[in-house]
């Protein structure tokens, strides 16, 4: 008798089938991957199994017994919690109060201070993580943040956990550190289900694969019996060939971005690079050098820098968003939910937030060229969603990703910074996004291209700057590129 399995699971949502009668089944203590494109009803049925959604048909059976968690506090009762891609906890609230949100321990009607510090440190010791449980949330980094919500799931009494893209915000160090942790649980008995993008990860650590292609159940088999290449071709249907991109072929044009001596405090100091028209400029680094910093500092985000930016010879004020946008800058930000888009809005308005000083007249809208425009882009981008008035947020994460760069599209920029592009989207999408940075770099579009992912970084790139502690630490050509000098200087080595 299988420990855990599906029998028939569908799901709808409005203009989209997320599941179509999914079966398959997952073995006690074992570490069980979900993959699949984005939209493709991973994360749909993780939801629907810690309670988050309910299933529209089908059977979920536990130990031989139906179950069907209507909420989170159902599923936590029957020992399944989720560790979310999303992280969501109160920042302005200590780390005990977070793990303790919703039961705090009370005496005479008075929360019981001591009690509750007590259990957030029962509940840190179970994942090994040392911290002052009276320390804000807010000041943890992502890594810390990623075990504090394992820590709470662990601590509700858990024997299946959950884990949807756990590493997509985490550095290497960060990862290594989760990887081992859920090596640990996995010894003590946890069932992991275990939804990525990273096929590296998946090899590493998973011992089945489920895979599925747009919401239906495609294939179940231990990992050690496939590989990366009949992986994606389970995913996607078909290979996804590998391929040079074209704009390392072509001539470079005039200087197009200068940052002459770019500070800004603790974060990055005298930062200096030169991009030109056609050019991918990549910056690699650790989490934490300052690379987002930077980022942000270009487009006009840091009003505290020191230092110049010029766009074709025309410097920008410091602090100054909209000069950078009339200059021909734009950014995709490495948070895309939280940064990138307005998630309360639809595709054709998410689209349009980049042009909409060009796109109205008197305080309107011209709402048939929004319309046609977007489209066009939806279509060039090959974005999945049933229609432009379908909501943002519906939308896989990929699909989101390809909005969120539509709008600079729209606005034909000269420079585009972007910032962690294929973070959280699978390996169809990433190659997509990767093709059409290399068509932007050949139409004469100069991008400086930040990545954690250095074979990323690498593949794309014509030159590669290293940041360390917030500065330039080395300067790659690609004829230099390698992989173990780059990781050598981002690290200090």
């Amino acid at each position: 008798m299988a420990f855990l399995s599906f029998h028939g699971v569908s799901k709808a949502f409005p203009g989209v089938q997320a599941l179509s009668e999914v079966s398959f089944s997952v073995a006690e203590g074992a570490c069980h991957a979900l993959m699949g494109e984005n939209g493709a009803g991973k994360s749909t049925l993780g939801k629907i199994l810690a309670g988050i959604e309910v299933a529209d048909a089908g059977e979920i059976r536990l130990d031989g017994r139906p179950i069907a968690p209507r909420n989170p506090a159902e599923a936590r009762a029957l020992g399944i919690a989720m560790v979310h891609q999303e992280l969501a906890f109160c920042p302005d609230l200590s780390i005990a109060e977070n793990l303790c949100l919703g039961s705090w321990p009370h005496r005479q009607g008075w929360v019981d201070r001591q009690a509750m510090r007590d259990k957030a440190r029962r509940l840190l010791a179970e994942v090994g993580f040392e911290q002052d449980v009276d320390r804000l949330v807010g000041e943890l980094t992502t890594g810390q943040e990623q075990l504090l919500q394992i820590a709470a799931a662990v601590g509700t009494g858990a024997r299946i956990l959950v884990f949807d893209e756990p590493t997509s915000s985490l550095s290497a160090v960060e990862s290594e550190r989760l990887f081992g942790l859920l090596a640990d649980l996995k010894r003590r008995g946890f069932t992991l289900v275990y939804v990525s993008h990273r096929m590296e990860e998946i090899f590493r650590l998973c011992d089945t694969i489920t895979v599925l292609r747009d919401g239906r159940h495609v294939s179940t088999e231990p990992a050690a019996d496939s590989d990366q290449e009949r992986l994606v071709r389970q995913m996607v249907g078909r290979s996804v060939e590998s391929f040079e991109p074209a704009h390392l072929g072509r001539r470079l044009g005039e200087p197009v971005l200068r940052v002459e001596g770019l500070s800004s405090g603790t974060r990055f100091q005298e930062v200096s690079l030169t991009l030109r028209q056609g050019e991918i400029l990549g910056l690699a680094g650790l989490v934490g050098a300052g690379r987002s910093e930077l980022a942000r500092a270009i487009f006009g985000l840091d009003p505290d820098r020191t230092g110049t930016v010029s766009v074709g010879g025309r410097r920008l004020p410091c602090g100054d968003v909209s000069a950078a946008m009339d200059a021909g800058v734009g950014l995709l930000p490495e948070d895309r939910k939280r940064q990138g888009l307005v998630l309360g809005l639809n595709c054709r308005e998410n689209g349009s937030l980049a042009v909409l000083d060009r796109w109205s007249r008197w305080g309107w809208i011209d709402r048939r060229r929004e319309r046609d425009e977007i489209g066009e882009l939806v279509r060039r981008l090959r974005v999945k969603t049933p229609s432009l008035e379908a909501g943002i947020a519906g939308l896989s994460g990929g699909n989101q990703q390809k909005i969120a760069l539509a709008k600079w599209l729209a606005r034909e920029c000269r420079v585009l910074v972007v910032d962690e592009p294929t973070r959280g989207v699978d390996v169809a999408a990433k190659a997509e996004i990767h093709r059409l940075l290399d068509q932007l770099a050949c139409e004469g579009m100069a991008i400086l291209l930040i990545s954690s992912e250095l074979p990323e970084v690498m593949g794309l790139s014509r030159r590669l700057l290293v940041l360390r502690g917030g500065r330039i630490a080395a300067e790659f050509q690609r004829s230099e590129f390698q992989q173990a000098a780059i990781l050598n200087h981002m690290v200090g080595l």
